[in-house]
């Protein structure tokens, strides 16, 4: 039997819907916004954490989906869903962008923090403004994989 038969967070025919989809990047760009206004990067640590349960864990441990399944009930037009397999791959590109981020701020190169998350704040801007980057990639990776693993 396949791991994707047997753990919930992988079930495809379960989609995102899209309001939570926003959230997520809404949450991650605010949040990088206002750590870095305040002067904060605990506070994109906080964002970090979230996002790295999210990627790590799927839905059953993301905070911005249970938040997001409670202030959007009854579910929104199912038309406008997302596959949790992209997100996921999204949640990861954060997470990797952001934990990098907490390096550098952990090594006392803050500048280099803020520009890489930065970088995550300004891929969910332009998410939120219709082009997901981290889509692109994930779509570009399916296309090719037969070039890339033979």
């Amino acid at each position: 039997m396949s791991q994707a038969s047997t753990d919930p967070s992988l079930d495809c025919t379960k989609l995102i819907p899209l309001p939570i989809v926003r959230l997520n990047r809404a949450t991650i760009l605010l949040g990088v916004i206002l750590a870095y206004v305040v002067n904060a990067p605990l506070i994109t640590t906080a964002v970090f954490v979230i996002v790295a349960l999210a990627a790590g864990f799927g839905r059953r441990a993301s905070l911005i989906y249970l938040v997001g399944s409670f202030v959007f009930r009854p579910a929104p037009d199912p038309t406008h869903d997302e596959d949790p397999r992209l997100m996921r791959f999204n949640n990861t590109l954060a997470t990797i962008i952001l934990g990098a981020a907490q390096i550098a701020f952990a090594a006392h190169t803050p500048v280099l923090g803020w520009v890489l998350a930065g970088l995550a704040a300004l891929a969910a801007a332009v998410a939120l403004a219709g082009f997901c980057f981290g889509c692109f990639l994930f779509y570009q990776f399916k296309l090719n994989r037969s070039r890339i693993f033979g």
